[in-house]
């Protein structure tokens, strides 16, 4: 015996995660606060690798359509909406963030956002209704999701003649891209290395 008395199970519920803030950095909502879902694996692309992106990004949101697969907080396709773009699809799997999505959209009034509760790899094997301007990938880092990602955009054309890929991965990561990728930009930020691809002339 060790000498300690068995305590009784505690029968109250263990407190729920507070949400997160997320803040919108330019745009028509500029500095608005949304909050997003504290689910393991999601990890919001933080401001200054947003502010560099979208610089990168100048004179290409204003009437895109942007796909922002693995979507997690919004950060990136709730940024190119206050932006200007024409219209965003969300893809998240997780029921918890995709339902503060919901919220956040609703409160945001953003009428042109369509989001889909969906796994990414699934959903991207239906023939696409339209093709799209912009794309963000930034899927979870432990699930090795980039390469299948990338070749069912280009199998399946989700991509229009000129778009361009955002892709945030770990900065040793080797990324294979079809030849009709031309990496526009590219930078390191601590262990992520952030890259932006255009299609050229004969893409998917």
């Amino acid at each position: 015996m060790n000498g300690r008395k068995n305590r009784p199970k505690s029968s109250a519920k263990p407190p729920e995660r507070a949400l997160h803030q997320l803040r919108i950095i330019a745009g028509k909502w500029r500095s608005r606060r949304l909050m997003f879902a504290p689910v393991a694996g999601l990890r919001p692309t933080g401001d200054r690798i947003r502010e560099t992106l979208f610089n990168w990004l100048l004179g290409e949101i204003e009437g895109a359509r942007c796909l922002d697969l693995f979507s997690g907080s919004g950060a990136l396709g709730l940024e190119a909406l206050s932006r200007g773009a024409a219209s965003a699809t969300l893809l998240e799997l997780n029921p918890q963030a995709a339902r503060q999505l919901a919220a956040n959209l609703a409160l945001l009034a953003a009428d042109n956002a369509e989001l889909a509760q969906a796994d990414t790899l699934q959903w991207l094997q239906q023939t696409p209704p339209a093709r799209y301007d912009l794309v963000f990938l930034d899927p979870p880092f432990d699930a090795d999701l980039w390469q299948p990602v990338i070749e069912l955009l280009t199998a399946k054309h989700w991509l229009s003649t000129t778009a361009l890929v955002y892709i945030e991965a770990p900065h040793d990561y080797a990324l294979v891209v079809p030849q009709s990728w031309h990496l526009h930009r590219e930078k390191r930020a601590g262990e992520v290395c952030i890259r932006l691809y255009r299609l050229v002339s004969g893409g998917s």
